[in-house]
C-alpha cells in the first residue's frame, strides 16, 4: 500500500478489532483498493495469485470475512450472483447494471436521503443498502439486439 494515510487506517482498524497485520490481509485489502470494480471473492484470489502464488482460497475468504468484520470492505449483494466485496465505505448505493453486470458506487448525502425516503423522526440510520438496478451508460447507448 503506498498511501500512508490508507496503511495508518488498515493498521488501526485491524488492531482495533483484535487482529494482526499479515501479508495475505494486505494483500487481498491491495486487490480491492487497485481495481473499486466489486469483485468476487474468486476474482480477489484470481488477482491476488500473482504476486502471492501461494495463497489459498480459503485464505482469500477468511481475510475477505476479517476485513467485513473490522470494516475496512462491506458485502455487495445483488439478486442471486455470488458476494461481492466493496472497500468504498463512504455512504454510499450501487447501481447493478442489468445488461453488462457491473456495480457502480454512487454517492448520496445521508442527511437529505433520511428527508427523501421519509424516515421518521427519532429513528437513527446506522448504514444504508440500497441498489438499483437499470442500464448503465455505456449499455443503455447501445442499440437495442
Amino acid at each position: 500500500m503506498k498511501n500512508g494515510a490508507v496503511v495508518r487506517q488498515f493498521n488501526d482498524r485491524l488492531a482495533a478489532s483484535g487482529l494482526r497485520l499479515t501479508p495475505q490481509r494486505e494483500q487481498v485489502y491491495q486487490v480491492l483498493l487497485a481495481h473499486r470494480d466489486h469483485p468476487t471473492a474468486e476474482q480477489v484470489f484470481l488477482r491476488a495469485k500473482p504476486k502471492m502464488p501461494d495463497i489459498s482460497m480459503a485464505t482469500v475468504y477468511n481475510c475477505l470475512d476479517a476485513l467485513v468484520k473490522c470494516g475496512l470492505v462491506r458485502l455487495v449483494n445483488v439478486e442471486r450472483s455470488a458476494t461481492r466485496f466493496c472497500p468504498n465505505m463512504r455512504e454510499h448505493f450501487h447501481f447493478h447494471c442489468e445488461s453488462c453486470g457491473e456495480i457502480f458506487d454512487i454517492d448520496f448525502d445521508s442527511a437529505a436521503q433520511n428527508r427523501t425516503f421519509g424516515i421518521p423522526r427519532g429513528f437513527r440510520v446506522a448504514r444504508y443498502e440500497i441498489a438499483a438496478h437499470g442500464q448503465c451508460p455505456d449499455c443503455a447507448g447501445k442499440p437495442a439486439s
